[in-house]
């Protein structure tokens, strides 16, 4: 369906996919990339669970931009391609192994995950950033692992899921202009003790989970894969847990002083009856060279 939104015709993700000759999938994760430009949808148009998170659209425009570029539609589907640690291995012309031990110490991020039947997390990369990471860091294609990034492995740690947090946060905080919304995006990845002790209002909790996007489309069909998917959206982490925490209360006092009537809404109120890269405050170790945060709505 085609409809205009502030002067420009706009299809939904639906359509749009079609008209791309994209997989839904594809188009979600074309978009969440910023590969296809959406817009927030009308003014008329009623708020649903996540806000106007959950219901962007594409431009017209942007549909013929893209359908009007050099070896479209496979060009289009070659930046988006994903590829598993055995894939990226092959990619790289280095071992899985080798690949799983770089991915767990943060070097490049997943941009998608699923979880199989027995509760196992599969993580997916970005092809093109797999290439880009091993061009720009041959010597860890090679010869032995960095002694601060052995020491961080033998201990266990592993990046991968906070990664995907914080690109995935970065992302929708991106789409955003809604202070409660922005909100709502930190508070989706806190565990529920954390948030209730930052957001001590229960109508601001309330208001908060009426708002809480989509973080993932992920099936899960057994306990053991329900309670790995909860895993990764979920902050666990002391410093990563702090930094949220922190961030949430700079944006609740925002919400607070830009929107305060949102709490009195008949929404609001009857709802009270029944939150890639990896980020700036992760202290990245010294052979992660890009680093990201959140956007700033200032």
């Amino acid at each position: 369906m085609t409809v205009m939104c502030d002067g420009q015709q706009t299809l939904t993700m639906g359509r749009a996919a079609r008209e791309l000759e994209l997989r839904t999938g594809e188009l979600e994760l074309a978009t969440q990339l910023g590969k296809v430009r959406t817009v927030l949808p009308g003014a008329g148009d009623r708020p649903g669970a996540g806000g106007s998170l959950g219901r962007r659209r594409v431009p017209a425009e942007e549909i013929a931009r893209l359908q009007a570029e050099p070896g479209f539609p496979d060009a289009l589907r070659e930046r988006i391609r994903t590829v598993s640690t055995n894939e990226a291995a092959e990619l790289m012309g280095i071992g899985p192994g080798r690949v799983m031990r770089l991915t767990r110490a943060g070097c490049f991020g997943p941009v998608r995950f699923y979880v199989n039947r027995y509760g196992a997390v599969v993580w997916l990369y970005l092809a093109a950033e797999v290439t880009d990471f091993a061009d720009r860091e041959p010597d860890l294609m090679r010869g032995n692992t960095p002694a601060a990034m052995r020491v961080m492995l033998d201990s266990g740690q592993d990046w991968r899921a906070r990664q995907w947090r914080s690109r995935r946060v970065a992302q929708l905080m991106g789409q955003t202009d809604d202070p409660w919304e922005a909100a709502a995006v930190i508070a989706a990845v806190l565990p529920p003790e954390e948030l209730a002790s930052v957001a001590e209002d229960p109508r601001e909790r309330s208001l908060l989970r009426r708002l809480r996007p989509v973080l993932a489309s992920v099936i899960t069909v057994t306990p053991a894969a329900r309670e790995s998917f909860e895993r990764v959206l979920t902050a666990d982490e002391f410093d990563e847990v702090m930094w949220y925490r922190v961030n949430l209360s700079r944006e609740l006092e925002t919400a607070r002083r830009e929107d305060p009537g949102r709490l009195r809404t008949p929404a609001a109120a009857s709802s009270a009856t029944r939150p890639g890269q990896p980020p700036s405050f992760l202290n990245s170790p010294s052979w992660t060279t890009e680093t990201s945060s959140l956007p700033s709505r200032s």
